[in-house]
């Protein structure tokens, strides 16, 4: 038994090397060896205004573990012509479970920026970008969609569904694009116009390649998100964005089922 324990050991620590490098390698050109070590200057999250408990982490992943986690994604062979999206539940693949380590860790030591008009309050005395009652929860996630999505391919607006918990991250990968925020229910006139905002109101959002979104509270419950990648509908800073593939990894946490 012991064996064959340390056998599942070997292959898991391989696969997250061959998903985010060696911990061991240094970082002096050595082919396979690990980014430098990450620091709080590195990852900086955003809270995204107008929107509580909606987070960006714009430079959560670096180039090159940006392509190592599109390798470990391709080892998986989830992805044909036919077939654009991949689910797993419980155990999930090792590389997951480290990108579910890093994102514990970005949010531990990353550096906050509160920025202009970000909807806080008392409640968020630590400014954390994830409560701590679902950053402690064990395992942080159990379950991921994996998507690819061709050139004009998005997705509609939602909000996702009851029988996940509080607290989802969407890691972006390769093309850029901009995802938009709306209610989920639509706001009573004069509700809205006390608020300041439209009931109408959309807030976009900037996905580069490697960011990282957190989404919980009323950002998970309350708006719904949406990707219009079709001709004309990306447009950031005034710019049309250039549309190419795009994948992307979502974890949440499946609800208990009571016994």
């Amino acid at each position: 038994m012991a064996a064959a324990d340390d056998d599942d050991e070997l292959r898991c620590r391989a696969a997250i090397r061959e998903a985010f490098g060696d911990s061991s390698d240094s970082d002096s050109g050595k082919p396979g060896g690990a980014s430098p070590p990450r620091s709080r200057e590195q990852w900086r999250w955003e809270a995204v205004a107008g929107l509580r408990g909606l987070w960006l982490c714009a430079a959560f992943l670096s180039a090159d573990e940006q392509s190592r986690l599109l390798a470990a994604i391709q080892r998986e062979g989830w992805f044909s012509d036919e077939l654009n999206q991949a689910m797993r539940f419980g155990d999930l693949p090792v590389w997951i479970v480290e990108l579910s380590a890093l994102i514990h860790e970005a949010i531990c030591v990353g550096e906050v920026d509160l920025g202009c008009g970000a909807e806080l309050t008392d409640e968020d005395e630590d400014a954390c970008p994830l409560p701590s009652d679902l950053l402690w929860r064990e395992p942080l996630f159990d379950q991921l969609i994996a998507n690819r999505y061709k050139p004009g391919e998005g997705i509609c607006a939602h909000v996702d569904l009851m029988r996940f918990d509080d607290g989802i991250a969407i890691v972006s990968l390769e093309s850029p694009c901009v995802m938009h925020f709306s209610r989920a229910e639509e706001v009573a006139v004069c509700d809205a116009l006390e608020s300041g905002q439209a009931a109408s109101t959309k807030i976009p959002v900037y996905l580069n390649p490697g960011s990282l979104v957190l989404m919980s509270g009323d950002a998970r419950y309350k708006w719904k998100h949406e990707i219009n990648r079709k001709p004309g509908a990306q447009l950031w800073d005034g710019m049309e964005l250039e549309q190419q593939i795009r994948t992307s990894i979502t974890l949440r946490k499946l609800l208990a089922t009571p016994n």
